[in-house]
Formats: C-alpha cells, sequence, structure tokens
C-alpha cells in the first residue's frame, strides 16, 4: 500500500509581531496509507489544524517535509476536501448552488452541474431541500450540504477540522453514520482533527495523540474496530470502550 500523505520531520515556527517566535510544532513525522481514515486528537494549541493547513497547501514547514503521493505540497489542490466545524457555505446561494460551486470552478456546464448537484443532495438525503438558501436549513442540513459540496470535488483526499462538533448529540450520529457510509464506498484517504476522543475512535482507523504545543507524537493506535460501523451501535461495544480510554490516559497529562 502507498503513501497518500507523509509528514517527514516537520518542525513550524510561527513569527509574531513582538519578534518572539512560536514553536508550533517540532519533529513531527506521520506516514499515511491510500484510503487510510486517521484521527488526530490533542490538546488547544497543539499543531492538529497547522497540519491540515500545511496538506491543504497553504502553509509551508519551517523545516522538513510535507508530501502527497511522493510529491512535495508547494500548493492548494483541487483534488482535497476540506471541511471546517461550520459549513461556511454561501448565503445567496441555494443548497444546490452551493454545491454546484466547485463544478462551477472546474468549468462543467450549467445542466450537468445542476444534474450531479442534485444527485448529490439526493444521496445526503436532502433532495428535497435544493431549493432552498442556508438560512432556511438547520445546522446538520447545512453541514450535510458541505459534505454534499466536498463530494462534487471528487477528493483523493479529505481534510476534516472538526466537521460534526457544531452539530447537537443526536444530529452529529446522524451525519457521522452518513459520512461514513459515503466514505467507506470511496477510496479516499482522510485527515479528521478533533478534540472528541470518541469520535476519533468511533470514525478512525487510526488514531494519533499529540502533545501540549509544541505538538509532537504522543502515540499512535490501530483502532481494530472491523467495517461497516455504525456510530450508534458501537457505543456500547467494548472495543470502542477499551480504545477510548486507552487513548484517554494518553492525552489526559496533555490537558491537566
Amino acid at each position: 500500500m502507498t503513501n497518500a500523505i507523509s509528514l517527514q520531520s516537520v518542525t513550524l515556527i510561527f513569527a509574531s509581531e513582538n519578534g518572539a517566535p512560536t514553536l508550533a510544532l517540532n519533529d513531527v513525522s506521520i506516514e499515511v496509507p491510500e484510503g487510510q481514515f486517521l484521527a488526530i486528537v490533542g490538546p488547544s494549541g497543539c499543531g492538529k489544524t497547522t497540519i491540515l493547513n500545511m496538506l491543504a497547501g497553504v502553509l509551508r514547514p519551517t523545516v522538513g517535509s510535507v508530501q502527497r503521493d511522493g510529491n512535495e505540497v508547494t500548493q492548494p489542490s483541487r483534488d482535497i476536501g476540506y471541511m471546517l466545524a461550520r459549513s461556511a457555505l454561501s448565503p445567496w446561494r441555494t443548497a444546490r448552488r452551493n454545491v454546484e460551486l466547485p463544478l462551477e470552478v472546474r468549468g462543467v456546464g450549467k445542466e450537468e452541474r445542476r444534474r450531479e448537484a442534485q444527485e448529490l443532495l439526493e444521496l445526503v438525503k436532502l433532495g428535497d431541500f435544493s431549493s432552498k438558501y442556508p438560512s432556511q436549513l438547520s445546522q446538520g442540513m447545512r453541514q450535510r450540504v458541505a459534505i454534499a459540496r466536498t463530494l462534487a470535488i471528487k477528493p483523493k483526499v479529505w481534510l476534516l477540522d472538526e466537521p460534526f462538533s457544531a452539530l447537537d448529540a443526536q444530529t452529529r450520529i446522524s451525519v457521522q453514520n452518513e459520512f461514513l457510509q459515503l466514505w467507506e464506498n470511496t477510496a479516499s484517504t482522510v485527515i479528521l482533527v478533533t478534540h472528541d476522543i470518541a469520535e476519533a475512535v468511533l470514525l478512525a482507523d487510526r488514531v494519533i495523540v499529540m502533545t501540549a504545543r509544541p505538538g509532537k507524537i504522543k502515540s499512535d493506535q490501530i483502532i481494530n474496530i472491523p467495517r461497516p460501523r455504525r456510530v450508534d451501535v458501537l457505543l456500547d461495544d467494548e472495543k470502542f470502550k477499551e480504545h477510548e480510554s486507552k487513548i484517554w490516559r494518553e492525552l489526559r497529562d496533555e490537558i491537566i
């Protein structure tokens, strides 16, 4: 299995206005095989989102190498889907027009992008809401539209920065299940950043725990829970509870 993503001895130092630099990441190395679902957990400020931004090509490491498919990441790529905690939908566009946006950027014709966007909304169970504006949708619906918009990119790599954190507990489980079902039908690589240990274990094949800033890798654990998975079913699973407890023990000293 080839590595879709590789961070090799990455260190990142941020300059500041008063001249005192901030060491954000310190000698971080991660290899992510193609098609793997990796979750990264750690205390606030440890550099989790910074890793996503480097993979997205919007930040460069001070030292070390960030690669995709063996090539140095030097700029943003159109085959990366980047999802945030908030849906970041354009308020003046309907749900369907929001999903059409990446197709529009690629120059897809009007009728084709309309058809494809509608199909993607059907896939996330929002076919009847295609003409609604974001203000007319619940937060869970808006996040589903964001998933459909990301699917329109046909991403080889998904970068997820707390994408379900703004949802209430019941909606979060529903959207997580839907995302898992969609992802399990693709060969995409996923990097999920989350503060939620349970979410990391429920969704990922592997969980990396980071130290407090400057962020370093503290542990790297395989989650041996078979797929396909259903989040609501796994909440009572003994393997899930064992993994969650083990990761909490690793993380506890970094946040207390």
